[in-house]
């Protein structure tokens, strides 16, 4: 885990869709050990991981149970997140589904599965939290987007197509409320070996194949993503905003 220190992060309330898993459990993690207040939903049991994040730290995250598919239900617990550790400050839109399919096999109602999991929640989470960070005076929006759409990934178009605007809603959004204070970023990691990741489709051949073009020659983890997020919610980032912050090793590569 990261050792940097924002310290303006301490007492922040911070909302983080899909925070009981994966990437997302990792930032509850590094979240709670700078002192913020994290309330998180997640559509399966995340009680486990809560006792465990509190032995670790003496702080306990609030775990709303919540599709995120439910609009209402993820904005009611939005709501109680609030209640409970003051106004929103910091959005992560983090929950995301890249279950492989192709376009052959898709039909209408796995397009609109795809992206009511993948990129509606990010659009309703803003506005949900956007009248709490005017009335505070501002503040962050990190939406998680993905490498795979700037690498022009196969096997799972509806994902990608999601991801991609993913990225435009935070240019969007950040115009949209940039006059308010409030940062809208976009985080796109590379393939990041979750327990997932390596359980259903990090088959070794595929794996050498990406690392042979990674740039850097280490295969990314949950915590390789920690550092970027603290920076893009805290003050460090202060004037940083529109921006899509990639952390992949160098896969994906520009100028």
């Amino acid at each position: 885990m990261t050792t940097t220190q924002y310290l303006d992060l301490k007492g922040r309330s911070i909302f983080l869709t899909g925070g009981g898993a994966g990437i997302g459990a990792a930032l509850t993690e590094a979240f709670v050990g700078a002192g913020a207040r994290v309330a998180f939903v997640q559509r399966s049991d995340a009680s486990a991981f809560v006792e465990a994040v509190e032995q670790k730290f003496g702080s306990r995250p609030l775990f709303l149970p919540c599709d995120v598919t439910d609009i209402i239900a993820l904005q009611a617990s939005m709501a109680q997140a609030a209640e409970a550790h003051g106004p929103v400050t910091i959005l992560i839109n983090n929950a995301a589904d890249d279950t492989r399919h192709d376009l052959a096999g898709m039909d209408s109602d796995g397009w609109d599965r795809a992206i009511a999991v993948n990129l509606k929640p990010h659009f309703f989470t803003a506005q949900t939290a956007a009248e709490g960070m005017r009335a505070a005076g501002g503040g962050a929006i990190i939406n998680l987007s993905s490498i795979s759409y700037l690498m022009g990934n196969a096997g799972y178009p509806a994902y990608v197509a999601a991801k991609a605007g993913i990225t435009g809603l935070t240019r969007a959004l950040a115009r949209e409320l940039g006059p308010d204070n409030i940062r809208v970023n976009a985080l796109l990691p590379g393939w990041v070996l979750t327990e997932r990741q390596r359980r259903l489709w990090a088959k070794p051949d595929e794996l050498a194949a990406h690392l042979d073009r990674q740039c850097l020659k280490r295969h990314l983890n949950e915590e390789d993503i920690i550092g970027a997020a603290l920076f893009l919610a805290s003050d460090a980032a202060a004037m940083i905003t529109g921006q899509a912050l990639v952390v992949d090793g160098g896969m994906v590569t520009t100028g």
